[in-house]
């Protein structure tokens, strides 16, 4: 059984002289994938990284290990102070954090927790089960255990569940797509999903082409999360705004969308992913990035809010070492929710236009603009007098998302919390909760393959 993250943070610091802090970042995951309607390529991970940051003046030092026992801690430690000792001198470091009160989160499932990987494979099974179709995808569930210890008396720690299932139903020249995430696994049946998948990819058969032209269009949740994970990394964090290469450089307090969009980044949230402390140890905070259209603001970390100067602080948005080239990141992004009951009201006010369920291949041409180019996936049609007719073919499309989210005919009352990790790195849940949108400029700019496999 893996310690404790606090346990093992605590013991490396205590390996150190002078000012220090531990970043301790267990998971316990399992990840039971299934292809061709069969469950293989089970995944289980039972792993603890150590992060230990020294610092002698404005010189610091960074080492990582996963090992954890007496040897493995006094040989990071060592590591890490001999990088601080011939580390550069850094004026921007702005010292470790201070111990504060924060906010005290849920996030954590027994049940979930609990999950055995038979019960994963199981879980599994149930999605299979569920669609007269074949589906691939996976289900994933696990714990994390986040603990920052420093030399400053910062001691925090959160353990915290996630579940998700996925399913792609795909066969030659059909396919859908649908997922859930939830901390709480009883929110992830993996039938629904499954069901979901199977019902949108019966409809794709048989997929047309259309012009390339401004359409306008339905966004599934799944959609709008993409574009506005991809558009947060140069747009929404204090990095991009110091360095002017955002869209929100020089226009905050500026309307930058339709008065229908309100945008925040919300850590305490019960209802997405929530997360206390950020990887220094600082208290996590809402934070509102617009509000009726007007840009309000960006997450800072304590570099970028040092570097702004000027009394600016920290939100509580340091990421891990391996993530800092961005800077602080909004993780919990949410979508505020419209009037509109249902996706079918969505389109019945776009009138003629298209319908998409999600996008891939994202990429971000013009950083400043916030134009990001892509493709259409599992579930693209026609929208031909408000009713969602015809599929078509995966589409081409290069958007602006300020001219996409500048014209909204409307937001459904109902919002979906969508993955944004990749479960490639350290363990650590986010996701995006968002209506489906309604949107007068939707630009296709070419077409793709047909939906399946």
């Amino acid at each position: 059984m893996t310690p404790r993250a606090l346990e093992v943070a605590r013991a490396a610091l205590e390996k150190i002289d002078g000012d220090a802090d531990v970043v301790a970042h267990g998971e316990s995951s399992g990840l039971a994938r299934f292809a061709s309607s069969e469950v293989h390529q089970p995944t289980l991970i039972d792993n603890l990284v150590v992060t230990v940051r020294v610092v002698r003046g404005n010189r610091v030092g960074v080492a990582q290990t996963n090992r954890i026992d007496d040897d493995g801690l006094t040989a990071v430690a060592a590591r890490a102070a001999d990088a601080a000792a011939n580390a550069p001198a850094d004026a921007a470091f702005p010292g470790l954090a201070q111990p504060a009160e924060g906010a005290t989160v849920d996030g954590f499932d027994d049940a979930t927790a609990a999950l055995s990987p038979e019960d994963q494979a199981r879980r599994a099974t149930h999605a299979i089960d569920a669609a007269d179709f074949p589906v691939y995808g996976f289900f994933t569930s696990g714990v994390t255990d986040l603990a920052v210890a420093s030399s400053t008396g910062v001691a925090v720690e959160q353990r915290l569940t996630d579940a998700m299932t996925l399913v792609v139903a795909a066969d030659d020249g059909r396919s859908g797509y649908a997922e859930a995430l939830s901390w709480r696994d009883q929110d992830v049946g993996g039938a629904a999903v499954a069901r979901e998948a199977a019902e949108k990819a019966e409809r794709t058969a048989a997929a047309e082409a259309v012009e390339p032209a401004t359409y306008a269009a339905v966004l599934e949740p799944y959609a709008i999360a993409d574009l506005l994970h991809s558009f947060a990394y140069d747009s929404l964090g204090a990095l991009g705004l110091l360095e002017e290469r955002g869209f929100f450089a020089g226009r905050i307090g500026q309307r930058v969308f339709d008065e229908q969009i309100t945008i925040a980044d919300d850590p305490h949230d019960v209802r997405g992913l929530p997360k206390a402390f950020d990887f220094e140890g600082t208290p996590t905070q809402r934070v509102e990035l617009v509000t009726d259209g007007v840009a309000r603001g960006v997450v800072w970390d304590r570099a970028t809010a040092k570097r702004a100067g000027g009394g600016q602080e920290t939100t509580g948005h340091t990421p891990p070492q391996d993530a800092l080239t961005w800077g602080p990141l909004p993780r919990a992004l949410t979508i505020a929710p419209g009037n509109a009951e249902s996706i079918d009201e969505l389109a019945q006010r776009v009138g003629d236009g298209l319908y998409v369920t999600r996008l891939h291949y994202l990429g971000v041409v013009h950083p400043r603009e916030g134009v990001i180019t892509g493709m259409t996936r599992d579930g693209t049609f026609r929208i031909r007098a408000g009713k969602i007719a015809e599929p078509l073919v995966n589409l081409r499309f290069t958007v602006s998302v300020p001219e996409l989210l500048g014209q909204v005919l409307g937001l459904t009352r109902e919002t979906k919390l969508v993955n944004t990790s990749n479960f490639y790195g350290g363990r650590y849940p986010y996701g995006v909760r968002t209506p489906a949108v309604a949107t007068a400029r939707f630009n296709v700019t070419g077409v793709g393959s047909a939906p399946g496999i």
